[in-house]
């Protein structure tokens, strides 16, 4: 399930600078992003979690990053508590683990989907599997 957003619409001015074709793509999967229900936009991590841990397991958001070299933060209840994952931004691709997209919406599309039948371990979770 999905955390419903308050995030406000608008580009965030904290990018770094980029190529057009990464501004390109960064705007085109933010406007997106914006529009889906799930972006919280500048959440801190102990925000996030904390409204995590009144849900049921595998529900997820999508906030900013509050670490430099990331954009975004996906954070999801596991059956252990909340976790973030850093969603990094190279090359005009976010990533990941091993997904990548020119769109953050879709990033997270391909995750379900590959997840349900590969699901994934992070180290942020303990040995817990995503899926």
């Amino acid at each position: 399930s999905v955390l419903p957003s308050p995030a406000p619409p608008g580009l965030p001015d904290r990018f770094r600078m980029f190529r057009s074709r990464e501004w390109e793509v960064l705007e085109r999967s933010l406007n997106i992003l914006q529009a889906s229900d799930f972006y919280w936009g500048p959440l801190s991590v102990g925000e996030a979690h904390a409204k995590l841990q009144r849900e049921p397991v595998g529900t997820y958001l999508v906030r900013d990053s509050s670490q430099g070299n990331c954009l975004f933060s996906l954070s999801v209840r596991m059956p252990t508590g909340p976790v973030s994952l850093r969603i990094s931004f190279q090359e005009g691709y976010f990533r990941l683990k091993n997904w990548f997209s020119d769109c953050v919406v879709r990033l997270l599309e391909l995750v379900v989907a590959g997840t349900r039948n590969n699901p994934l371990h992070f180290d942020e979770m303990g040995g817990t599997p995503l899926v």
